[in-house]
């Protein structure tokens, strides 16, 4: 499989949980801020370095392990992503369809900065280490942190939806490690 096959088949993977919770839940999500985001992917960030720091999947006390949490990196980083396109809110103002049709449209644009990324850097995420992905997302929430603790101002930094992106595809690049 291409890059982008696999890319296709782990964000498939991840849409099919994600449009089951919709179901599920509604789109219930729309209350979060960013902020509260950001907390919960720093949340699945650090359980998945842990359970590495401890042995792996054997080391979950719930029974749940690294490729959940993956999945749910993938899928808080792109709900961000539309809570930062979309108005605040307190209550879900949008239906199921309307939630799919913003996924899929943000999972095209990180998909398209995988292949301009991947042309630039020669695939380098290949030969890299799912420690290095865990230990780069976690990096990547803390600068998100600040520069929503700045109010979104950066004097160069790249912004909030950068790092989101960046987020998703190093866990997409992790469920291509592990599962594919």
């Amino acid at each position: 499989m291409t890059t982008n096959e696999q890319f296709d088949a782990v964000m498939a993977q991840c849409r099919a949980l994600f449009a089951k919770k919709l179901h599920d839940y509604r789109p219930a999500w729309r209350v979060l801020r960013p902020a509260s985001l950001t907390d919960q992917i720093y949340i699945k960030a650090k359980r998945i370095r842990q359970l590495q720091m401890l042995g792996g999947d054997t080391a979950s006390a719930v029974g749940e392990g690294i490729v959940p949490e993956f999945i749910g990196i993938i899928n808080y980083g792109i709900i961000g992503l539309i809570q930062l396109e979309l108005e605040p809110t307190c209550a879900p103002d949008i239906d199921e369809a309307r939630a799919l049709e913003l996924y899929d449209a943000n999972a095209r644009l990180i998909r398209d900065l995988l292949i301009a990324k991947n042309h630039d850097y020669g695939e380098a995420w290949r030969d890299m280490r799912v420690s290095s992905y865990v230990d780069l997302i976690l990096m990547k929430i803390l600068r998100t942190k600040q520069i929503e603790d700045l109010g979104g101002e950066t004097l160069v930094s790249e912004g909030i939806n950068a790092n989101y992106m960046d987020m998703v595809n190093y866990s997409v690049f992790a469920l291509i490690k592990l599962t594919l």
